[in-house]
């Protein structure tokens, strides 16, 4: 039997939480990358430049790669052999790992909870509570995913009750045009499929905690109806043209993620959550001999993509002044180079 002192799991959700504030993860650099490199629409390639710089910046300056610091979400995987040296409930011990990285004075991050939704909404002042999803599972040890979720990609989510007839692809390929770009494209499809209805939203959820694997997948080619079905997704809603940030282009999304599980038979629920292009998650396990080692990623594992300000074809708009009637000369398409 493992024992997880309480200073080791709030010590690692604390390191988490900075962490993932400051860098993508290593797979979706790759893929965003390969994005970048056969984009063809220059709006497009130009946003995910933008992306990929910005990235880079934030893993060599560790600041946010969003100032939408999120709400955090933990999937915790407890080993029935585990003994925790603590008083105090996971929640309270993940709670706490929250509040001291959020408060961290060398990269202090958004704190964006309210503890009231329906009526005062008054900010919690520490980003927490986070949302935790606990499984008791065969071991001794714990089994950890920390993710990082914005407001205008969660706020993106989509459900439906099926009927077992209907298809899955029809829904998200009619859904996701009306997402618009607010999810902030490119980024990931979580789906999940089955169970009952909160069931299939966590595993939505759950499936982003996976590392893109598209282009690995395309490589070798489906073993399986389910690696098909994430082909012909990832295809299909590629093709409908929404492209990076909205802009069109050949890249909403750079990988599907599916989960399932048995459902009633005469139910088909099915959950659709998008992560946009402030991908933020990281995977780590305790087991009982210290709090988690999170290793940065080299710099190297960015591409020399470095973007800068076109000045010639940009208007240059200072929001602090700013007018109506400055706004009224704007033209559709124009680009706008904002300061203030």
């Amino acid at each position: 039997m493992n024992t997880i002192r309480e200073d080791d799991l709030i010590e690692s959700v604390e390191d988490a939480v900075q962490y993932i504030s400051i860098y993508h993860p290593p797979d979706y650099i790759r893929h965003l990358a390969r994005a970048y490199e056969v984009e063809e629409s220059p709006a497009a390639r130009d946003a995910i430049a933008q992306i990929l710089t910005n990235s880079r910046m934030c893993a060599e300056g560790h600041r946010p790669i969003c100032q939408d610091t999120g709400i955090v979400n933990v999937f915790m995987k407890v080993g029935m052999d585990v003994h925790f040296d603590t008083r105090h409930s996971l929640q309270e011990l993940c709670d706490e790992g929250v509040r001291r990285g959020y408060a961290n004075v060398d990269n202090p991050l958004r704190f964006s909870i309210v503890s009231d939704p329906l009526f005062s909404r008054r900010n919690t002042g520490d980003n927490t509570p986070c949302v935790l999803h606990v499984t008791l599972v065969p071991g001794d040890t714990v089994d950890v995913q920390v993710a990082a979720k914005g407001g205008g990609s969660e706020n993106k989510s989509q459900f439906v009750m099926l009927n077992p007839n209907d298809s899955v692809v029809d829904w998200v390929l009619a859904t996701v045009p009306h997402m618009g770009a607010g999810w902030c494209p490119p980024g990931m499809l979580g789906i999940g499929v089955g169970g009952t209805a909160e069931k299939a939203m966590i595993m939505a959820k759950e499936s982003l905690m996976d590392n893109i694997d598209m282009h690995e997948l395309l490589a070798r080619g489906p073993r399986n109806e389910l690696e098909e079905l994430r082909i012909e997704l990832y295809r299909k809603v590629n093709a409908l043209g929404i492209g990076a940030q909205g802009l069109g282009g050949l890249s909403t999304v750079l990988d599907v993620k599916i989960m399932t599980w048995p459902t009633h038979a005469a139910s088909k629920p099915v959950a659709m959550i998008p992560n946009c292009a402030a991908t933020r998650h990281i995977h780590f396990v305790l087991d009982g001999r210290g709090p988690a080692a999170l290793t940065p990623p080299p710099l190297s594992d960015w591409p020399q993509v470095h973007w800068t300000p076109d000045y010639q074809a940009s208007r240059a708009v200072n929001l602090d002044t700013l007018t109506r009637e400055e706004i009224a000369t704007w033209k559709a398409g124009e680009r706008l180079l904002l300061s203030g």
